[in-house]
C-alpha cells in the first residue's frame, strides 16, 4: 500500500459559493467517481474544504502499490471536462489514522 494526499484545486477561488448548475452537476459526476474508489476501501478520507481563501477538495487515500493517482486523477470527470480544475498529489511516506470518537 502506499499513501497520497490529492487536492483538487477548482477552476477559481470562490467556486464553491457560485458554482452553476451544470458545475453542480459535473461535481455531482466527480463524487460519484471518487465515491467507487472508496468502497474499495482505499478512502481514509476526502471531502471538499472551505478555505476562506478559496475552497477545494481534499482526499488521503491508501492505494494498491500498482495504482497511479495521477491516473486515477486524471479519469476525474472534473478533469475530463476540461474546465479548468487541477489535482496537486503528494506522496505520504507514512499515514497515522486517528481514533474516530462517536
Amino acid at each position: 500500500m502506499k499513501y497520497v494526499f490529492m487536492k483538487l484545486v477548482p477552476p477559481r477561488a470562490d467556486f464553491m459559493q457560485t458554482m452553476t448548475q451544470d458545475e453542480l452537476d459535473l461535481m455531482r459526476q466527480h463524487q460519484s467517481y471518487w465515491a467507487g474508489f472508496a468502497e474499495k476501501g482505499w478512502a481514509v478520507a476526502y471531502g471538499p474544504v472551505a478555505d476562506p481563501a478559496g475552497g477545494y477538495g481534499a482526499g488521503f487515500w491508501s492505494l494498491p502499490d500498482d495504482q497511479d493517482p495521477q491516473a486515477l486523477a486524471a479519469g476525474d470527470p472534473v478533469i475530463r471536462a476540461e474546465r479548468g480544475f487541477r489535482y496537486d498529489i503528494f506522496p505520504m511516506p507514512a499515514l497515522r489514522i486517528g481514533k474516530l470518537m462517536a
